[in-house]
């Protein structure tokens, strides 16, 4: 059997634990070291059960820990890339929380050092392992609802006042990077990018409507793909209860709704001038292997989120790094979503339509 991979921490707030959660369940990988520049989460460390070496700078951590291999970053958005940058400098591959970052600078001096260093660079999205997202990816690909007419992706979410308060960087510009587009939705951007391709320009109305925050509580915006299709996509943290994470997929030929209940998917064909529709079971259609299923527990809490996915994607990643292959979403495919909320932003606050790219990314 092969090594196991070492792996350090960086960041061991809310998300971090998720990740050590997930590294100790992934057989191919071994917690090696955290790292965090608050002293009081080392007792969490200590609490969760796991004996290793705690750090307070992520250079030393780095230094002193040559078993390490790859880290998962698990810091404020806005400093995602200082850490990933430090860590492929020091030859490890990175693992980032979504989203990759919040800015196109610092995206893309992630994927230009990691691809220098000739590391791995993945970012977590952990809705893209859910068994319902990898059946609907499957019936695009079979192209069985046609050509695409018109896609949506509502995140209807609730995060409390105290949410809000518990961290410095939350809801900032400075390390959020935004609000609910860019913290929760990001996961809803990523999963429609990934069905549907890219965007070709976007028109969006934001605003922090409930919460006082200086980011937005409540988007609603509309896109034009590049394949022809409109879209929409609706993201807030500001209603009550928390709704969860829907997609719907319309074509020519049928269409596919996940999320807020059962995976539904239908087809038609003309009969004599008139659509006849049927319900395809889409289970029984393609065999997809082991895969979780995610729950929408987490639009109102975000601490019931579930560590299964993210599981999933450190044995990816364990895997990439052994076959030298890309991580299931490198860094250029983590670009995308970013990109589009930040196209978001800019037509919010310019009140007009924001064609994309806003810049051309860079290929590893």
């Amino acid at each position: 059997m092969a090594a196991k991979i070492g792996w350090g921490i960086i960041g061991y707030g809310v998300i971090g634990p998720h990740h050590a959660k997930a590294i100790a369940a992934a057989s191919g990988a071994e917690l090696i070291a955290v790292c965090d520049v608050d002293p009081k989460r080392e007792r969490i460390v200590r609490d969760h059960g796991y004996k290793v070496p705690f750090y307070r700078d992520h250079k030393e951590m780095l230094r002193k820990e040559p078993r390490i291999q790859a880290v998962s970053i698990c810091t404020p958005s806005g400093i995602h890339y200082q850490g990933a940058v430090d860590a492929a400098r020091a030859g490890r591959h990175v693992l980032s929380e979504k989203p990759l970052d919040i800015s196109l600078d610092h995206m893309d001096r992630m994927i230009d050092v990691c691809a220098k260093a000739k590391v791995k660079l993945g970012c977590i999205f952990q809705r893209r392992t859910d068994q319902n997202s990898i059946l609907v990816k499957k019936a695009m690909q079979r192209k069985i609802v046609g050509k695409l007419v018109l896609a949506d992706s509502v995140q209807k979410m609730y995060r409390s006042p105290a949410y809000y308060r518990s961290a410095g960087w939350r809801g900032t510009w400075k390390l959020d990077g935004g609000g609910a587009l860019m913290n929760q939705c990001v996961h809803g951007i990523d999963l429609l990018l990934w069905l549907m391709g890219d965007v070709e320009s976007v028109f969006g109305y934001s605003d922090h409507l409930v919460r006082d925050i200086e980011v937005e509580d409540t988007s609603v915006s509309v896109l034009r793909f590049k394949n022809g299709a409109i879209g929409n996509v609706i993201g807030t943290t500001s209603i009550v209860p928390g709704q969860g994470c829907k997609t719907m997929i319309h074509g020519e030929k049928g269409s596919i709704t996940m999320g807020d209940g059962p995976l539904k998917c239908w087809s038609s064909r003309l009969v004599k001038g008139n659509h006849q529709t049927r319900e395809i079971d889409l289970n029984k259609m393609f065999r997809t292997g082991s895969r979780v299923k995610t729950s929408d527990a987490v639009a109102s809490d975000n601490k019931a989120l579930s560590s299964d996915g993210h599981t999933i994607q450190v044995k990816d990643m364990c895997t990439a790094i052994r076959r030298d292959r890309e991580p299931m979403i490198p860094g250029i495919e983590a670009r995308r979503s970013v990109e589009l909320i930040l196209a978001i932003y800019r037509s919010w606050k310019t009140g007009r339509e924001v064609s994309l790219p806003l810049r051309k990314s860079r290929k590893r």
